[in-house]
């Protein structure tokens, strides 16, 4: 049985507590309960106590040789970071595109000539389960030395239904196997297929009647999502997707308004999506009815930093009352990174948000986004025992030098996977 772990000494041990009931909105997003020279017990994969290094001295003292002893002074202590948009399971690369990019073309242009989403579905569907899993083995490897403890992974990449399969049974399989917990969303309507781009329909029907129903009684996935967008899904075609998915039990998701205002915001709305995602083009009346509606916007600062774009407003939706979340969008084509640390900065620089803000926004929101928070996205006792410890002195300075991986320690359901930034 793993030894308890005894954190000790935090210079800042920012708990995000109080939040695992509803998302964290307006103000109290820059709320972080912080505990100086903080302590923290972990024993049996589960958070213990959490308070002043003196009171768990009283607690814990006489149990101290029972303990791995952490001695994070001079060190920030927050929660596992939580990564709750990833296209985690895919083969292939597209680094041809990025010069492409670099030469003017745009993203969709590139994606209707043949390249970007068909590009990697060619590279998925020629892989072997065994090859998929060993690509996103590595990227979950390097997730982890970037402090991440838990990533939502969707499909997307294999648009038939034995493809979506495929991905989504090695999802399954790095759940059981490796340290971090991967929570799988369906997105066999990632994009419409080469083979249907003359009958999209029928896509559509085959999403809705044979690959959902398919998925939901393998017990595959939690959520559904969809991409809406010009020349993809229209708001309609989505709309029966999300509905088609809620009625086997997946969750609605949606990609919106990430090119052009497409009415997505409004969809996810009315449908009651648990998350829209992306929404650089959002409307100030969808983003109000997210607000309304209670619908987590998960900002992608990485793929429009990526994509040469100007990013989300998250100052916007945050001042409107929207809780907001933050993630990687790890794929190949828009946001090949794995530095959730990296893309908290560009929420500082790009998106209008404080430092405080973006921790929220990678913690216990980020956990609401992916139905996860009365468990993990804050160090209450109870939760479990997913902490990451960075060398750094508090959480100003974790943005303020940007772009370079602070992470000192990891520790999942209490045992230590990383340890002086590196896998243990």
């Amino acid at each position: 049985m793993t030894k308890p772990v005894w954190i000790r000494h935090a210079s800042q041990l920012a708990t995000l507590a109080g939040g695992s009931a509803a998302p964290v909105v307006g103000d109290r997003m820059n709320e972080l309960t912080i505990i100086e020279d903080g302590s923290i017990w972990l024993e049996a994969g589960v958070i213990q106590r959490v308070g002043t290094d003196e009171e768990l001295e009283q607690a814990y003292g006489h149990r101290a040789h029972e303990a791995q002893i952490i001695d994070a002074a001079g060190k920030l202590v927050t929660p596992g970071l939580v990564d709750p948009h990833t296209h985690l399971v895919h083969a292939g690369s597209r680094q041809n595109e990025f010069n492409m990019r670099l030469n003017g073309a745009t993203y969709m242009e590139i994606m209707n000539n043949g390249g970007g989403i068909h590009s990697t579905t060619a590279a998925t569907r020629e892989a072997s389960h065994e090859e998929l899993f060993a690509q996103s083995k590595r990227r979950l490897d390097q997730f982890l030395l970037h402090g991440v403890t838990t990533v939502e992974a969707k499909g997307g990449y294999g648009l038939t239904l034995a493809d979506e399969i495929k991905q989504l049974e090695v999802a399954k399989q790095l759940h059981e196997s490796h340290p971090m917990d991967i929570i799988s969303t369906f997105m066999g309507a990632h994009a419409v297929p080469r083979e249907y781009r003359e009958d999209p329909e029928a896509f559509v029907e085959l999403v809705t009647h044979e690959m959902i129903p398919e998925v939901a009684r393998r017990k595959l996935a939690e959520f559904n999502d969809v991409f809406c967008e010009r020349g993809v899904f229209t708001p309609e075609q989505s709309k029966r997707i999300l509905e088609a998915g809620a009625r086997h039990g997946l969750l609605p998701k949606i990609h919106a308004d990430e090119i052009e205002p497409y009415e997505g915001a409004e969809l996810a709305a009315a449908i009651g999506a648990v998350s829209a995602d992306h929404l650089l083009r959002a409307s100030d009346r969808g983003i109000q009815l997210m607000a309304e509606a209670g619908v987590i916007a998960v900002l992608l600062p990485g793929t429009a930093f990526f994509l040469m774009a100007e990013s989300a407003n998250g100052r916007k939706m945050i001042d409107a009352g929207v809780a907001v979340a933050i993630s990687t969008d790890c794929n190949p084509g828009s946001s090949p990174t794995v530095s959730l640390p990296f893309i908290m900065n560009l929420g500082c620089l790009k998106m209008g948000m404080t430092p405080a803000e973006v921790l929220t926004a990678a913690t216990i929101n980020a956990a609401h986004a992916i139905r996860r928070a009365h468990e993990i996205g804050s160090l209450e006792a109870g939760k479990k025992a997913d902490v990451t410890i960075f060398d750094v002195p508090d959480f100003m300075t974790l943005q303020y030098r940007y772009g370079i991986n602070h992470v000192d320690t990891v520790v999942k359901n209490g045992a230590i996977v990383v340890a002086g930034g590196s896998l243990v």
